[in-house]
């Protein structure tokens, strides 16, 4: 049925006006501390809407434009960056970034232009009751820490009680997300949970390390970004901490994290939202990018974790707005529209075979309710023999009792808050 549509939409625009681009602006950081890992993120997400314009000649017929700006991870540069391009048909903002996200959330349900912060930023916006404009599927952060305590459950005979758990994390908005989930989780499942947070951009851990050390935890989870998570692999090394118990969030397990630690890193475990290995979809960046000249980095990226990741968000993206053409029958969409397909979307294990991306994510749909997808990971761990990730469990979903009454909690107040009536879905 999409591809009809999208001819049918072609021929439309064959026959009509000249059509203005698909403006996805790229709200990326390629400078500053946490530059290691926003470049293969803006890489692939570029290159993907590069490939959709050599390829397919864009979509539905419409060409795409990344407009790229440059945010060094720095929320007010994030916030400029933002009123420097909403004015330039921008469909859809991906802050990559919490603090940025927090900032935007009141601008873009102001504007009418949606926001998708996949895997991060505020939790609660995944009630579309009350965050009309705001998507972020297919996880959140309460998700992927329900995610490590099952997985850790799981090869715990089904009990950590007793059990000690160090949460090291960044000291900002995004790295006490998780706190309120895994105190609840904590509770619920007897094990003891010790806090240690690491100020920007992480390079002095020496104290944290001295207290896991002291305290003997049976694992540390990890929700850390940029150069804290060099640092905690390699202290981890130095302590002789089992790299086994040691497990990063899903921003903590790009191939650049672990590599500086060498073979010390060897079996370091993290939470993965998407894919890892050959994706067909990739021989095809190749072709009709790279080797074309068209790439935004060098190629070097290619395959690696967060380009991968990057790509992923951007096929989301191209979904959504594809959708937004079928459901109004336009090719030339409006935010308004946009915002439309990402709640109509539906991304089926058949559509990303299509796509060349099996497996690169799970099967999922967005609801009028439902902003936050299944909240699916799989854990991956390094070889370092090999100098890749290795997938090692299947998608381990959420415990929805544990975070929906949390994420129903926060959503109220900030609605009370803010003086939001929300949706009724059911209508």
């Amino acid at each position: 049925m999409k591809k009809l549509a999208t001819l049918a939409l072609a021929g439309l625009m064959a026959a009509g006006p000249a059509m203005a681009d698909l403006v996805f602006p790229s709200l990326s950081y390629r400078t500053g501390p946490y530059a290691a890992g926003g470049i293969p993120f803006a890489d692939g997400y570029a290159d993907y809407f590069t490939l959709l314009n050599q390829r397919d000649g864009g979509i539905g017929g419409v060409m795409t434009n990344v407009i790229e700006c440059e945010t060094a991870y720095n929320t007010e540069r994030g916030v400029e960056c933002y009123e420097s391009t909403r004015g330039e048909g921008a469909l859809v903002y991906q802050p990559l970034s919490t603090g940025i996200t927090y900032q935007l959330i009141p601008r873009v349900t102001a504007d009418g232009i949606p926001l998708h912060s996949m895997g991060y930023g505020r939790t609660s916006a995944a009630n579309g009751e009350v965050f009309e404009w705001v998507f972020n599927y297919p996880g959140n952060y309460w998700d992927s820490a329900s995610v490590i305590t099952n997985y850790l459950l799981s090869i715990n005979d089904g009990s950590l009680e007793g059990k000690k758990i160090v949460l090291l994390y960044h000291n900002s908005a995004y790295g006490r997300e998780p706190i309120r989930t895994l105190e609840v989780l904590s509770e619920q499942y007897g094990f003891e949970l010790v806090q240690l947070a690491v100020d920007h951009p992480g390079q002095e851990q020496g104290n944290q390390w001295l207290t896991i050390r002291r305290e003997r935890p049976d694992y540390v989870v990890m929700w850390g970004w940029g150069v804290m998570n060099q640092v905690a692999v390699q202290e981890a090394a130095n302590i002789r901490f089992p790299m086994d118990h040691f497990i990063g969030n899903w921003w903590s397990g790009a191939e650049h994290d672990v590599t500086p630690a060498g073979a010390a890193a060897d079996g370091s475990l993290s939470l993965n939202m998407n894919g890892v290995g050959d994706l067909p979809v990739l021989d095809q960046i190749q072709e009709h990018v790279i080797d074309a000249g068209l790439a935004a980095g060098d190629g070097s990226n290619l395959g690696s974790v967060l380009y991968i990741r990057g790509m992923y968000a951007a096929m989301l993206a191209a979904e959504a707005a594809a959708t937004a053409q079928e459901i109004h029958g336009v090719a030339d969409i409006t935010p308004a529209m946009m915002r439309d397909g990402m709640e109509a979307l539906n991304i089926t294990e058949e559509r990303m075979e299509e796509l060349g991306m099996a497996g690169v994510g799970p099967a999922f749909a967005v609801s009028c309710s439902n902003h936050g997808g299944p909240g699916m990971g799989r854990i991956q761990q390094w070889n370092a023999a090999d100098q890749r990730w290795v997938t090692v469990t299947d998608f381990i979903a959420p415990d929805d009792s544990v975070t929906q009454p949390l994420i129903d909690e926060d959503s109220a107040a900030f609605a009370a808050e803010n003086a939001i009536e929300p949706r009724n879905c059911d209508s």
